[in-house]
């Protein structure tokens, strides 16, 4: 019987591992429209978007108004938030590409240093982020997957995670102005 549970405990742990494996950035070898945040984010931008909780309830709304210009490999990306509940707020991105599709960006309230990488229209950069939620400060993990829809218009999926467990999700809509 001991057998028995050791070998269903390490298939459920087994099926647990794969059900929260992330997906493959080399699965968009190829696909186009061709991904470079230094041609994308160049320029006036706008994003509208929301954050979920862990069940996919709505908990807020936003929106963004972004500005962007790359020096060779350095880039800055100032956006201003602007939530549905009336807060405000600034994040200013200093990003630099490092590398045939690497990149790596710094941010106020990013803890440590984001890395991202391109491959054909998508990106996939994982950041820890400080946030405030009701007076109290957190660090959690993002990981963001954006696909590039067409030249003007990109797609951003953020799943935020704390110790391994996902909390929430945010999902953005960039267009170029």
């Amino acid at each position: 019987m001991t057998k028995l549970i050791k070998i269903i405990t390490l298939i459920f742990i087994s099926l647990s591992i794969m059900a929260c494996s992330s997906p493959s950035l080399d699965k968009h070898l190829g696909s186009t429209p061709e991904l470079k945040l230094e041609t994308f984010f160049q320029g006036e931008l706008v994003a509208y978007g929301m954050v979920l909780d862990r069940s996919g309830n709505l908990l807020r709304r936003f929106n963004v108004k972004m500005m962007a210009d790359w020096q060779g490999n350095k880039g800055e990306i100032k956006e201003w938030f602007e939530f549905d509940d009336g807060e405000k707020s600034i994040r200013i991105w200093q990003l630099e590409k490092v590398g045939n599709n690497n990149y790596i960006g710094q941010a106020a309230d990013v803890i440590g240093i984001a890395k991202g990488r391109t491959q054909g229209s998508a990106l996939y950069w994982q950041y820890d982020l400080e946030i405030e939620v009701e007076g109290e400060n957190y660090t959690v993990t993002l990981d963001d997957w954006m696909f590039l829809l067409d030249q003007d218009r990109l797609f951003n999926k953020t799943d935020m995670t704390k110790f391994g467990f996902k909390v929430g999700e945010i999902i953005i809509y960039i267009e170029k102005l």
